[in-house]
């Protein structure tokens, strides 16, 4: 598909949905007012994320006191069943993240409520959703459907039937959803951000989702050298953070 007719395909989608109308009016001032904000501070990121870098069992380790990670092993069985969805799924999404930074944070924290942002296939929604089964738990998620993919129907898609039950899915951008997810739950044991890239929509979901973060509660956010909103947040917060290096991109991890 030309990037030509995915912008329009993605704005007549857009019409068509006037519950998304907030949303597109502030991707239009986004790609056009905001956009060259959107990478501000990549490159004094980039190189303060890759001083401290550390691998993803390296970071388990030192935040959760987990020396030995099991869950590949443990959970073998519905991991090799999502990755068999994911390869037959028709639409193209993003990648599975550090899964087991997601799940050890839910361990660690004997999560009952997670809130996510961002959730594709589903990869970081199963690996909280197979922590928080154990407690009878629940996960709230924030995604914007895919709407120049017709993918609506494919967003969750490796998640199992059985564990949906413990999964509440609110399809609005972030600014629309979490003031909904807010009003359902109030505090969360565990955040994980993966949606708006850019360096406004970062510091705004930041802010509100760390307010709405138990005291002891773990923050995780994916891709944190697009730009220097998840430094910048940390450093004026006072937050020492850890920082992963995973599939040649950062994340960010805290304890509140």
């Amino acid at each position: 598909m030309s990037e030509i007719v995915r912008v329009f395909k993605t704005f007549v989608a857009y019409v068509k949905r006037p519950d998304l109308y907030p949303e597109l009016g502030r991707k239009i001032i986004k790609n056009t007012v905001n956009r060259n904000n959107a990478f501000k501070g990549k490159e004094k990121t980039n190189l303060w994320a890759a001083e401290r870098a550390v691998t993803q069992q390296k970071a388990v380790s030192e935040l959760f006191n987990v020396h030995k990670l099991e869950f590949e092993t443990d959970f073998n069985e519905i991991l090799t069943t999502a990755k068999k969805r994911e390869i037959e799924c028709p639409i193209k999404m993003g990648g599975a993240g550090a899964l087991e930074l997601i799940y050890y944070a839910c361990e660690f924290t004997k999560a009952q409520n997670v809130v996510e942002t961002g959730v594709a296939y589903g990869w970081s929604s199963l690996a909280a959703l197979l922590s928080l089964k154990k407690r009878n738990g629940t996960l709230f998620s924030s995604d914007m459907p895919y709407l120049a993919q017709d993918g609506d129907q494919y967003v969750g898609y490796i998640v199992p039937e059985n564990f949906k039950n413990s999964w509440k899915l609110f399809r609005f951008a972030d600014k629309e959803s979490l003031p909904k997810i807010f009003a359902d739950c109030a505090e969360f044991d565990v955040v994980h951000y993966d949606s708006d890239k850019s360096y406004n929509g970062r510091m705004w979901a930041y802010e509100e989702l760390y307010a709405h973060l138990k005291k002891g509660g773990i923050f995780i956010s994916d891709d944190i050298g697009d730009n220097s909103a998840f430094q910048d947040f940390c450093e004026n917060n006072s937050i020492e953070a850890t920082i992963i290096e995973h599939e040649k991109k950062y994340i960010g991890a805290f304890i509140k």
